[in-house]
């Protein structure tokens, strides 16, 4: 059986995808992962890959901290997606 995408991990990228405060930088990267992970046959692999990705981005000091947050977020939630 193959996995699914938790609905919660596609809110958050949702929210910010949606969301006009965050950067555009963001946004971009946010749908290229929520759009890798519907596609993908191994989610986890994935999953792995988008939380090294928004490490990277959470670590921009011009990053505003409620974007920051929710990165952090996502990075917590996809990290049981690598587990299970």
């Amino acid at each position: 059986m193959a996995k699914k995408v938790p609905e919660s991990v596609l809110d958050t990228l949702d929210r910010l995808i949606q969301d006009d405060t965050v950067p555009r930088s963001v946004r971009r990267v946010a749908s290229e992962i929520k759009e890798k992970l519907l596609k993908s046959k191994k989610i986890s692999v994935e999953a792995a890959s988008a939380i090294t990705i928004l490490e990277d981005i959470s670590a921009d000091p011009n990053l505003p901290m409620h974007v920051r947050t929710m990165i952090w977020n996502l990075a917590s939630q996809l990290e049981r997606i690598s587990v299970e």
